[in-house]
């Protein structure tokens, strides 16, 4: 099934909007990517939205088409998801969901991770249907479970809190420590359902997204080092943990941490470097808020867009280029420790059960 050239494994993917495939399309919600020019750069869709909230691939698309996949795993919400589920995955990630169940609640409709899970229950169910239970535990070992979530559950903090609406914020150190206990929850359901092969992306620093720059007045400024901090600080925290879960659970599962932080910020620090001519506005939307990326009836209606996409580090005020996702899922699949631990992705995929 694997070799050097073609590792394709089955993937199931949860998260929010940098992973979202279109869950979100299936939902009412604010939280949407399905009108252009959003998928201008999909070549898939003939350039048309697809619910991906970017202008082409996401990261986790990409790693799976280098690794030989020959589908991108669809919503779970889609129609007649579940019949292709052994092949081509499923992903249940959601736009402005987060690890705690409130988190994007001002968005209306999203999935939080808990409830992905819950859906990936009703999957493991079909899938039993079908193979029955020993051989679902021995496809489900070797499948790929990647979780790439908690940036909204930080943006959802650093904003201020709406009369009658939000609550007194608890300690940074406190709200990090939920976020951690929660995730942990999860993930250890996860492996109780049968996943045996974790990927789980650390949050990257949304300091200097031009959402958070422009909310805290640094526009100016590179990125907003107090919401860079408290990122790192719970991005140790997860580090721990996940290397606590490798020793507890030795060779049932492996959790792979994916460092997108370091990531990032190189190509932020040194985006000439990389070929970008801007790592600091929104290619589509604008450079003040409300950042709204959406194409109207004609130019006067439309929404600002860069000239050349591949250009610009920021598709939006949150979300990364296709470009810059191109140069994070490489880093991924072929990085050393500094970058993914305790080893690559590509390895990841090579081991099979």
């Amino acid at each position: 099934m694997a070799n050097l050239n073609c590792l394709s494994l089955t993937t199931f993917l949860f998260g929010d909007s940098l992973v979202d495939a279109g869950n979100n399309d299936y939902l009412f919600t604010l939280s949407k990517a399905d009108t252009p020019p959003y998928g201008i750069d999909f070549s898939p869709s003939g350039g048309q939205p697809t619910g991906r909230f970017t202008n082409g691939r996401t990261v986790s698309d990409i790693i799976g088409q280098s690794l030989g996949d020959k589908f991108f795993p669809p919503p779970f919400l889609a129609p007649n998801t579940q019949n292709n589920a052994i092949h081509a995955g499923i992903n249940y990630a959601s736009g402005s969901a987060g690890i705690l169940v409130q988190t994007g609640s001002l968005f209306v409709g999203r999935i939080p991770l808990q409830e992905q899970v819950q859906n990936f229950e009703q999957t493991r169910a079909q899938i039993v249907a079908k193979m029955g239970e020993k051989a679902t535990k021995k496809f489900l070992k070797n499948a790929i479970f990647s979780i790439t979530i908690g940036s909204n559950d930080i943006l959802n903090y650093i904003q201020p809190s709406i009369p009658f609406i939000g609550q007194d914020k608890v300690q940074p150190a406190i709200f990090q420590d939920q976020m951690l206990s929660n995730l942990t929850m999860q993930l250890k359901r996860l492996h109780k359902l049968g996943a045996s092969k974790f990927i789980v992306v650390g949050i990257g620093p949304l300091g200097c997204i031009p959402f958070v720059r422009a909310m805290k007045l640094d526009w100016f400024e590179k990125c907003s080092n107090e919401v860079n901090e408290l990122i790192q600080d719970y991005n140790r925290k997860l580090i721990r943990e996940l290397s606590l879960l490798n020793e507890e659970l030795g060779q049932k599962a492996v959790f792979v941490y994916a460092n997108s932080y370091d990531i990032f910020m190189d190509i932020i620090s040194n985006y000439q470097h990389y070929g970008f001519e801007n790592a600091k506005d929104p290619c589509c939307g604008g450079y003040f808020p409300p950042f709204l990326c959406f194409k109207g009836k004609n130019i006067n209606t439309s929404s600002e867009l860069c000239e050349d996409r591949s250009k610009y580090v920021f598709w939006d005020a949150y979300h990364p280029t296709e470009a810059a996702n191109l140069i994070m899922a490489k880093k991924l699949l072929d990085g050393d420790k500094r970058v993914t631990s305790p080893y690559n992705l590509r390895k990841l995929y090579k081991n099979q059960n």
